[in-house]
């Protein structure tokens, strides 16, 4: 038994090391017990993943299907809402009711994300954190060849976002920045060889170049908090 809570611990903490948006929420929201987080953009089976990491979190998740989730995976979330998220009704979700916002590589799709962006904040309680991830602006220069590296490889990417861009969105809804970088993470990096090798004979057959996001610096994150009390509220 001592083995075997001890594997799980090792697990979840894997998780909450080699994710970068993981790491983030744990620093940025002080991770507790029954947390509630809302992913928009649920897919990949990020709800299993996200309940390894912290099992007692609250998951709330967000798509336009069931996206790339294995068998069981949407079993794993606590309430989905299946939406267009460009239509920008979000009632059936609570306002006030999130300690964190989750957007891994959504905005990217949305010719609207801006606005999906500030029609979401509200849903994040005072003091709670979103976390949005994007490609950087660069990614549009990357070489095609390395499948995936480049911004247009996913013909499903509409609009490209920038650092600068993403803080006025979040400042002028009075939310704070607390970080904005491009995402380097240690242990992926480390870890890049046996990704790749997972890449090209497990996962999808060839050496894709999401393996190389975090080498290359693919990717831009931004972390924001509401702030408790609004400006001006008695």
């Amino acid at each position: 038994m001592g083995f075997v809570m001890f594997r799980s611990r090792l697990k979840r903490w894997f998780f909450r090391l080699s994710f970068t948006r993981f790491t983030n929420i744990l620093i940025q929201a002080h991770y507790r017990r029954g947390m509630r987080i809302l992913d928009v953009g649920c897919g990949n089976n990020s709800a299993v993943k996200t309940k390894v990491a912290f099992p007692d979190c609250e998951y709330h998740g967000i798509d336009c299907c069931n996206y790339n989730n294995a068998e069981g995976a949407m079993a794993a979330i606590d309430k989905f809402y299946l939406m267009d998220l460009t239509n920008l009704d979000f009632r059936c979700i609570p306002d006030a009711y999130f300690d964190v916002v989750v957007m891994s590589h959504v905005i990217e799709h949305l010719k609207n994300g801006d606005e999906v962006i500030k029609a979401l904040i509200p849903k994040l309680k005072p003091g709670g954190v979103i976390y949005i991830e994007y490609p950087a602006p660069r990614t549009a220069e990357y070489p095609k060849q390395a499948r995936h590296l480049n911004f247009y490889d996913d013909p499903t990417h509409v609009r490209v976002f920038c650092r600068r861009e993403l803080r006025e969105i979040l400042e002028n809804e009075h939310l704070k920045i607390i970080k904005a970088k491009t995402r380097k993470n240690l242990i992926r990096i480390l870890l890049t060889p046996l990704l790749l090798l997972y890449s090209r004979f497990i996962r999808d057959g060839y050496f894709s170049g999401t393996v190389l996001i975090d080498i290359t610096g693919f990717a831009e994150y931004i972390v924001a908090r509401r702030p408790l009390m609004m400006e001006g509220a008695n």
